[in-house]
């Protein structure tokens, strides 16, 4: 099965790390295992991998820092942390660094899985780079909009807002989520740029049927097919 998802598990504890590969690899994916960040870049460098699960708690490199050096290698590739460490500041940082999703020790397998599944899923998207809704196109190679064939002029900050409700769709995310993703974390904007955004998208898209983007009162905005309607 050359179709197979491959998934490098970095994990310094010997018997979680088989653990993981085992459950792994009896659902279908090819999991290596690795005990140190070191011989998972080595891994890296020889073969392609779809996910990546990493502990926190490493000798010599920790999870943090390989996540950063992951990232500056491949923007794409969804990177889940396993940690003992259920605070804030360790979600933050990791975040920060740009990891996709985060589970705390003990794990259940049964939702492990339901993540993997959803981070290949949704990075599947993204390797997708283009999004057809109807009569609209979005090309995120080049921050084109097409619709009916017309470019549409956005800016680059309008494309990926867009881009990301689209690809969720009936999904709400706050404006807090999409200020962190789109302005980035401890920006100084305040929340209300958020909507001076959508409005403007609104008002761009208004000759599209195909989708609307609705205020969800209290809480931000989702995007919604009209066939969904």
């Amino acid at each position: 099965m050359s179709n197979m998802f491959k998934i490098l598990v970095v994990e310094d504890d010997i018997k979680l790390n088989k653990i993981v590969c085992a459950q792994l690899t009896a659902h279908g994916y090819a999991a290596t295992g690795c005990l140190r960040a070191n011989a998972a870049y080595e891994e890296m460098y020889n073969k392609p991998y779809d996910l990546i699960i990493s502990d926190i708690m490493m000798p010599e490199i920790d999870g943090f820092e390989f996540a950063e050096t992951v990232r500056g290698l491949n923007q794409t590739i969804p990177i889940l942390f396993i940690t003992a460490r259920d605070d804030m500041m360790a979600k933050q940082k990791g975040f920060r660094l740009g990891i996709d999703d985060y589970m705390v020790k003990p794990i259940e397998f049964d939702e492990l899985l339901l993540r993997i599944g959803a981070l290949l899923r949704r990075a599947n998207i993204a390797l997708d780079k283009k999004l057809v809704v109807g009569n609209l196109v979005l090309n995120a190679d080049e921050n084109v909009a097409l619709l009916d064939d017309k470019e549409i002029p956005v800016t680059v900050r309008e494309f990926n807002i867009l881009f990301k409700l689209l690809s969720y769709p009936k999904k709400t995310f706050s404006r807090a989520q999409l200020m962190d993703e789109f302005w980035g974390i401890g920006s100084e904007t305040s929340l209300r740029a958020v909507d001076v955004y959508i409005t403007k998208l609104r008002d761009k898209f208004s000759d599209c049927t195909d989708f609307k983007i609705v205020t969800v009162h209290g809480l931000g905005y989702k995007a919604v097919l009209n066939d969904q309607a």
